[in-house]
C-alpha cells in the first residue's frame, strides 16, 4: 500500500520542497498542495520508471554534493580571475573526450549535468554508444589532467553510488 502511494519517496520529498521554493511561501497551504504534487506526480510518471536506477552506496551522495559544490564555487572564483585578468588570446579553450567506464544513464546524465554546473566546462555531447562525453573546456592547460580530474573527483563517486 506505501509503495504504491510513495512508489518514488525521494522525488515526492524534492517535488514538495520545490514546489515550496517556487511558490516562496512557507504556508501550510503551500505544502499541502506541494506534499499533493509530490504524491500525484510520481503515480502518474511511474509506468516510465520501468528500470529505476538504484542508489548502492547513499552517503556516498552526500560527498559527491560536497565536492561538485566545492568545485563549483572554485571553479566561479577561477573564471572570474580569467575574465578580469587575461585576455582572450592567451586562454586555451579546448574540445576534449572524456572515457566514460559508466554504464547506468542517470550517472552519465549527473556527469555530464556536473560538469556543466561547474563554470568554465561544458558538456556538449555523448557519443552514441555511450563510452565517451564530448566536453569544451575555457582554458584547458592539460587534456589528460583535466580528464583524470573528472574521473578521480565525479565519475569514480558516481560508480560507487550506482554501479
Amino acid at each position: 500500500m506505501i509503495s504504491k502511494l510513495f512508489p518514488h519517496p525521494l522525488m515526492t520529498v524534492v517535488l514538495t520542497l520545490v514546489w515550496m521554493m517556487l511558490m516562496n511561501a512557507f504556508t501550510p497551504a503551500t505544502f499541502v498542495l506541494g506534499l499533493i504534487l509530490g504524491i500525484i506526480l510520481p503515480i502518474v510518471t511511474s509506468p516510465f520508471w520501468e528500470n529505476r536506477p538504484v542508489i548502492r552506496r547513499p552517503l556516498k551522495v552526500a560527498e559527491y554534493m560536497v565536492v561538485a559544490i566545492y568545485d563549483i564555487v572554485v571553479a566561479n572564483i577561477q573564471v572570474a580571475y580569467l575574465i578580469l585578468f587575461r585576455r582572450n588570446r592567451d586562454l586555451r579553450p579546448r574540445f576534449f573526450t572524456v572515457p566514460l567506464e559508466l554504464r547506468t544513464p542517470e550517472a552519465i546524465a549527473i556527469l555530464a549535468g556536473t560538469i556543466t554546473m561547474t563554470p568554465g566546462t561544458v558538456s556538449s555531447d555523448i557519443s552514441t554508444d555511450g563510452k565517451s562525453l564530448l566536453v569544451h573546456g575555457l582554458d584547458v592547460v592539460s587534456e589528460e589532467e583535466t580528464v583524470s580530474g573528472i574521473k578521480s573527483r565525479y565519475e569514480r563517486r558516481l560508480k560507487e553510488i550506482f554501479e
